[in-house]
């Protein structure tokens, strides 16, 4: 993976390259690319990156304006105003637009535990009063719950409602990404986001989450239809995480038609951002987001 002066380095590069197109926009595109945190996960885990500067590589590397974060690299620094100033002026200073925090481990949001349902809802507030700080305008949770198919459908929607309700009162959305178990069942969560029935919450459809179920050495063994899941995910939709794992010599990402993807986006009227949300193994993480980039612009403008 390249090292930082090489992020920084081949940055002015590419900025360069976007700033004087091949030919003139005759519009503006049909939806703005972003760049999800986790496309760097293990340049971030292996300190090669710190969470601070992720903006400006997102700028000076990749040519983007908005970014998506992961609430794990910054888990303590919720709540720290000096942090979160400094990561600000570093964003800022790039004309970053932070867009949204993805947020993990604060316990499940449909746990069929009354208390413990409430210490999920009560743990994300402080990610909520971060996005506020930053600017954002959601924050992505998961609806993990149990039991059959109605009493998880019932305790996610109770715990998102509650959660949509603070959120409300500051300004900020709740989205749920389809990230495993029944979430990853486009129809189930559709009829989740039909109980909770609230302006302020959403969903956040990903390409490639469809797996509701994996063996025990990690396969999936039973795959919803991602292209049925998006479709059904869409109406409520306020951002869009592009996954993408690995690529063929033409350029088109392996498991996911993109083009027939983004027509569903697009059929939607969603005119927001599709974050790209690199995955794959074979690939470096930095060649991962560039091949996602550049397929995602092919159809930005199509």
């Amino acid at each position: 993976m390249p090292d930082r002066r090489h992020f920084i380095t081949t940055g002015t590069l590419a900025v360069t390259a976007l700033a004087f197109p091949r030919t003139a926009r005759a519009s503006a595109p049909r939806f703005e690319i972003s760049l999800a945190e986790w496309s760097l996960h293990r340049t971030l885990q292996r300190r090669e990156l710190d969470h601070l500067d992720f903006p400006v590589i997102a700028r000076k590397t990749y040519g983007l304006t908005a970014v998506e974060l992961v609430n794990s690299f910054f888990k303590d620094k919720a709540r720290d105003a000096t942090y979160l100033a400094e990561y600000k002026r570093r964003a800022n200073g790039e004309g970053v637009r932070t867009l949204l925090i993805m947020c993990d481990g604060e316990g499940n949001l449909g746990d069929p535990d009354a208390a413990k349902r409430d210490t999920a809802v009560s743990n994300h507030h402080r990610w909520v009063e971060a996005a506020v700080e930053l600017g954002c305008h959601s924050i992505r949770v998961n609806a993990a719950s149990s039991g059959t198919y109605e009493e998880q459908q019932r305790l996610a929607a109770d715990g998102l409602r509650s959660l949509t309700e603070f959120g409300a009162s500051r300004g900020i959305n709740v989205i749920v990404e389809n990230h495993g178990g029944l979430s990853s069942n486009g129809e189930w969560l559709a009829g989740v986001m039909k109980m909770v029935n609230h302006p302020r919450c959403g969903t956040l459809p990903d390409f490639g989450n469809f797996c509701l179920r994996s063996g025990a050495n990690g396969a999936c063994e039973e795959m919803y239809d991602r292209y049925q899941g998006v479709s059904a995910l869409m109406p409520f939709a306020k951002a869009v995480s592009a996954k993408s794992h690995d690529f063929d010599e033409a350029g088109r990402e392996t498991g996911t038609d993109y083009a027939r993807m983004v027509k569903i986006v697009l059929d939607a009227g969603y005119k927001g951002f599709v974050g790209i949300e690199y995955e794959g193994g074979r690939l470096s993480e930095h060649e991962g987001i560039l091949r996602t980039r550049d397929l995602l612009k092919r159809y930005q403008e199509a």
